[in-house]
């Protein structure tokens, strides 16, 4: 009876269905990356900030110079000679949960230069299937209501994510307005899912 079923035409073309099927299905969850993780260390911009000692310099109208002993304006340094600033953080916020478990800081750096881009700082969120890091104009919400609303309005793919967990940056195209963009979003486009999202706010 066994070798009649193998003989059988339509037993092999079930064995192939649900081969097929398996793989594609394997395929197209990638189930294993729910327990393997991709860290990246990237190096991210180092950003000044005022010191207690910058302010504790200042002097006070008490300690000011008279008119008398001020420099005159052949003497006085150029804008040449301005100390360079640095990367700049323009905007900024902290990940929340959405499907997956997430955590960590996203800022938007302008560099000296005048170039933006987005830094993912201490990320943490599950591995998965098909990650994109979105600029996206809809708020973020927690709980499920939060889930898939990010390709509801307008929204910028900066790329694949580079891994799940680490610090890790992605350049934002010259042409990007970031006028509206108020959110980031760890996009799962294969399945429309946020697994993290995380407010991009000025300070």
């Amino acid at each position: 009876m066994t070798s009649r079923l193998l003989r059988a035409p339509l037993t092999w073309v079930a064995v192939t269905v649900l081969a097929a099927g398996a793989a594609f299905g394997l395929y197209w969850f990638q189930p294993w990356k729910l327990v393997t993780n991709t860290e990246v260390n990237e190096e991210l911009a180092v950003v000044a900030t005022a010191t207690p000692s910058d302010a504790a310099s200042t002097p006070d109208a008490s300690s000011a110079p008279d008119a008398s002993s001020a420099p005159d304006a052949s003497s006085a340094p150029d804008a040449s000679s301005a100390p360079d600033l640095g990367p700049v953080i323009v905007r900024s916020g902290e990940f929340i949960t959405h499907e997956h478990d997430t955590s960590g800081t996203a800022r938007i750096i302008r560099t000296t230069d005048g170039q933006l881009r987005l830094e993912l700082v201490g990320l943490s969120t599950s591995n998965g299937p098909d990650l994109r890091v979105w600029l996206t104009d809809q708020p973020v919400r927690t709980g499920t209501a939060g889930w898939r609303v990010f390709d509801d309005g307008r929204w910028v793919e900066l790329g694949r994510l580079k891994g799940n967990r680490g610090d890790q940056a992605y350049d934002i195209p010259a042409g990007v307005d970031l006028e509206g963009l108020s959110s980031v979003s760890i996009w799962c486009k294969r399945f429309a899912v946020s697994f993290g999202a995380a407010p991009l706010t000025t300070d």
